[in-house]
């Protein structure tokens, strides 16, 4: 493979499932969001669980009960025990709308002790998302699981919570009881595909993924697929990747045109790759992976100067990409311009300080 690592770092972009389960987990409102992290600091616990606010300090305090807090606040000292867990809910998507996270995990937590329910579980994990405390969180979507087993959305957050954490058994052994309990559960077939690619086990990762397609043939089940194969040589790659441009009316999909490039990359059918890098970069100018790989392919044909205009076109795209320098670097380094090179080596490293072959080049060259 032309790529100096063996893992590239392009990731099929999902965006046409599990819109409430993205990476990143900061919460949408309209959205129940991936994994959650986790329970509060033991200060805020603390406070939580007193029944009211006086103990949760005076900053806290005051915001509660300031506007437009104050009135919730008011209420939930002046209610009953049925009604309280409500105005805890309704204080605590206040707080969150407002980025006061912490607070309204609190408010969240108050409201799951009082009432429960499968919608203040969901709320409560996606606020504490954004805390992380890994294994309270573990432990909340566990007992959720067993409240309710019916809602698959608590079983699909501890999963990428598993994997989050690097708890790579427990998540397919996760992914397993799923399956069990429902073998055409496609998200289940997807998440096991995703986590049996990340450990290597290909021949697994490919089973997983073809189920999940074959259940629910979308475009990102089918692009992951596609990737995988095309990493591993197998012209099946060419073939999906076919079928979902044949479908694409827009003509604005970028992804297939990339993976053909990756496949065509891999079993040294040069020219054909850059055709589809190109084609890439004319439906996206800004995508600066397609660069990185037709750069890397006239690098290894010894065309520096055409080489290093796609790299600096890759920067000048995104000027924080440290890909970008480091191919620059070793252009510079291949013409015999040393220094040059040591200086786009060191800027590689400045953006990515875990750029080990940068840092052995840089080693090489003094």
């Amino acid at each position: 493979m032309n790529s100096f690592r063996t893992n590239r770092r392009f990731v099929v972009r999902r965006t046409d499932v599990r819109s409430f389960r993205k990476m990143g987990y900061i919460f949408q409102q309209t959205h129940f969001p991936d994994i959650l992290s986790m329970l509060l600091s033991i200060g805020l616990l603390m406070a939580a669980c007193n029944g009211d606010d006086k103990n949760a300090g005076e900053e806290n305090t005051s915001i509660l009960k300031n506007p437009p807090y104050a009135t919730l606040t008011d209420s939930i000292r002046r209610s009953g025990k049925e009604d309280r867990a409500g105005l805890y809910y309704k204080r605590a998507e206040l707080l969150s709308r407002n980025d006061l996270h912490e607070l309204a995990a609190a408010d969240f937590q108050k409201a799951w002790e009082l009432h429960p329910d499968e919608a203040t579980g969901l709320r409560y994990a996606s606020t504490l998302t954004i805390i992380s405390h890994l294994q309270d969180a573990v432990r909340l979507l566990q007992e959720c699981r067993q409240k309710f087993p019916g809602n698959q959305s608590f079983s699909n957050m501890l999963g990428d919570l598993y994997q989050q954490s690097g708890q790579t058994k427990e998540a397919l052994q996760l992914y397993d009881d799923m399956l069990k309990s429902d073998s055409l559960n496609f998200e289940a077939w997807y998440e096991k595909g995703l986590l049996l690619e990340k450990i290597r086990d290909t021949a697994s990762a490919l089973k997983a993924l073809r189920k999940a397609w074959s259940l629910q043939p979308i475009n990102t089940y089918a692009l992951e697929l596609a990737h995988l194969y095309a990493e591993n040589r197998n012209s099946a790659a060419i073939d999906i990747c076919d079928a979902v441009l044949q479908k694409d009316s827009t003509h604005e999909l970028i992804d297939p045109l990339f993976i053909k490039g990756i496949y065509y990359s891999n079993i040294g059918e040069n020219k054909q790759a850059l055709i589809q890098f190109d084609s890439c970069i004319r439906r996206d100018w800004k995508f600066t992976d397609a660069y990185l790989e037709k750069g890397i392919i006239l690098f290894h044909e010894k065309k520096y100067t055409e080489a290093q205009e796609v790299f600096q076109m890759a920067i000048r795209v995104s000027n924080t990409y440290p890909d970008g320098y480091y191919w620059l670097g070793r252009c510079y380094e291949a013409t015999g311009h040393k220094e040059e090179a040591i200086l786009f080596y060191q800027r590689t490293l400045a953006l990515d300080k875990d750029f080990t072959e940068a840092r052995d080049a840089i080693r090489r060259l003094k």
